[in-house]
Formats: C-alpha cells, structure tokens, sequence
C-alpha cells in the first residue's frame, strides 16, 4: 500500500486539533485528539511530550498572533498599551483556552521570549526590577479577563421583579453597547497611569 503524501500525525496537525476541542468544549484529551485525526492514542505521543507538551503548543499557537512589534514601539508607556491590545485580542478569539492555559506553569520558549522582551521594555524604560513583573500580570490579568469578558453575553445583570434595584437599572441603561470594551479601557487607562507613577518613583529610588 503506498504511504500517504501527508503524515498522519505532526506537532501542527495535533495542535490545531487540541485547539479545536478546547474551542468547543474547554478541554481536550489525548485520546480524544487521536480519535479526530484517525489515530492510536499512542501514535500522538510520540510526536509531543505528553498532555503538559500539547498545552505548551496550544500557548505558543494562541500567543502567536500577538504583534511581536509591539513591544518596539516608542515610548514604552505606548509599547506596552499596544502589547496589551494585541494580547486581548489573540486570545479573545480562544476564550476557553484561558483557563487552561492560566493554570499550567509557562514553559513554551517563544511565549518565555516574549516576556523577556517586555521586562528588557521595563527595565530600559527605568523601571525598579522589583517593580515588574507585578505590573505585567496586572497587565496579564486585566487582559484576560477582559478577554473573557468579551465571551460573555453583554447583558450580565438580569434584573428580577424579586430585587428592589432601580439604581443598578439606570446604571445599566446608561452604559448601552460596548460595555466589554469600555470597562478594558477604564481598566487600562487606570494601570497605565499607576504604572508612570511607578516608574518615577522608581526612578527616585
């Protein structure tokens, strides 16, 4: 029987197959992943290191399509304002990667390279090195769960005849479409603004 031109298996195909299964149910399985691509569970081991491999392929997949330019930017304030623009929206598109992805220690290198970018940024920009990597989860954290919030159906608050909340209505009136979108921007503008505060002082240290 001739061979077929394609492999079967390879680090692409089951990455985008994992991807799939976390798309659409928020998890994936070895197994699972092997009965879509029309395979033995054993075969896709032998292309990646286990499940903790697939996850770490599924980080640097997602990640992928952050703007490595960002972080080039001038100055650094408008750098890390576009990382984080650009880093909501990749994984905006993958909501439910993020718990996944968020719960698993970052090992992929392209993903480690990215960060080391954006503390070289900091440093550079005279940021105190104890200072940095708390800005960047802040950043990380309000990214993704904005990221998640745009998932979410846009009214949140159902409001019942049961609850006396006439002020919380008229709030909710007033806010109209693009709530999501809105609360990231009040959010970052406020994180951007701590984090001149930061540099200064850090500077002054």
């Amino acid at each position: 029987m001739a061979r077929p031109r394609t492999p079967l298996l390879d680090r692409e195909r089951i990455t985008t197959t994992a991807l799939q299964l976390v798309d659409e149910h928020g998890d994936f399985s070895v197994p699972q992943i092997a009965k879509r691509l029309g395979a033995q569970t054993g075969s896709v081991y032998h292309h990646v290191d286990g499940r903790d491999g697939i996850v770490e392929l599924l980080r640097e997949r997602v990640a992928s399509v952050i703007d490595p330019g960002t972080l080039s930017q001038t100055p650094w304030d408008t750098a890390l304002e576009a990382w984080a623009r650009s880093y909501r929206a990749a994984f905006a598109a993958h909501p439910k990667a993020i718990p996944l992805l968020m719960t698993s220690p970052v090992r992929a290198p392209r993903v480690l390279e990215q960060y080391e970018r954006a503390v070289t940024l900091l440093l550079d920009a005279g940021f105190a090195v104890a200072d940095i990597m708390p800005l960047l989860v802040a950043v990380e954290n309000l990214v993704l769960g904005s990221a998640l919030d745009l998932a979410a159906p846009e009214t949140m608050w159902e409001l019942t005849p049961d609850a006396a909340t006439p002020r919380l209505a008229e709030a909710l009136a007033a806010v109209g479409e693009g709530r999501a979108d809105r609360a990231f921007e009040v959010g970052l503008e406020g994180l951007m603004t701590h984090a001149r505060a930061l540099r200064v002082h850090g500077k002054r240290s």
